[in-house]
């Protein structure tokens, strides 16, 4: 039986790397598809929530997405671990009071970003240099809360934090080939301009020097997130 649940989004992807990252199993769900996990929340012993397309003020346009913010705030109540990228970092931050909004620019590439001296004694995200090129495709952004420990950033906006047993990223340590070829086909098909595409070429040219490491990075990064939840 799968141990980690992982809410997915209709085009933001799967687990990726993160799926053979840690001796625990994975169970995808898709709300927008409908029905249920496999199993009663209270069964699973951790939480993954992905990306996606939808923003978290777009609930009229996506209504699951109300489901899904009751859903993380029981969890998180619950006290047990849960592992947010992008969208799901996001809500992690909108369902504790912190804020999100749209960042000052929209961050699409191999991108650096500083990893902050609070996170070094960090159990999930303690580990690795102290500044790291990572891939980053978002338009919206968040705060955390007060309380969080903000374990990342660059100068655009927060990049990770922690909040108890949460752990958020709005950068995207799950990537690997296959979702980046889905991601980058529609924008090097030119359905979003010529500048996006240039964008989307220079992804894909990099791709062969960046993705391994940064593959590295997400396993262990995950690796260290499943011994929270054993």
């Amino acid at each position: 039986m799968a141990e980690i649940l992982t809410i997915a989004h209709t085009d933001g992807g799967t687990a990726g790397v993160l799926a053979d990252a840690g001796a625990l199993s994975l169970e995808q769900w898709i709300p927008a598809e409908g029905g249920q996990p496999e199993r009663p929340l209270s069964e699973y012993k951790g939480l993954l929530i992905l990306g996606g397309d939808e923003n978290i003020h777009e609930t009229d346009r996506y209504p699951y997405l109300e489901d899904e913010f009751a859903l993380l705030s029981d969890w998180l109540e619950s006290g047990r671990p849960v592992f947010g990228v992008c969208l799901g970092a996001q809500m992690i931050a909108h369902v504790t009071g912190g804020s999100v909004f749209e960042a000052p620019e929209r961050e699409f590439g191999w991108i650096d970003f500083e990893v902050l001296p609070a996170s070094q004694d960090d159990p999930v995200a303690g580990f690795g240099e102290q500044r790291l090129s990572g891939l980053l495709w978002h338009q919206y952004a968040c705060e955390p809360p007060a309380e969080a420990t903000i374990l990342a950033r660059n100068e655009v906006c927060v990049q990770s934090f922690r909040l108890g047993e949460a752990w958020a990223f709005q950068h995207h340590p799950e990537v690997d080939d296959v979702i980046l070829n889905h991601w980058l086909k529609p924008v090097l098909d030119n359905s979003e301009g010529p500048e996006r595409r240039q964008l989307a070429e220079l992804v894909n040219a990099e791709r062969g020097e960046r993705m391994p490491p940064w593959n590295d990075y997400g396993r262990e990064l995950f690796r260290r997130f499943a011994k929270r939840c054993v």
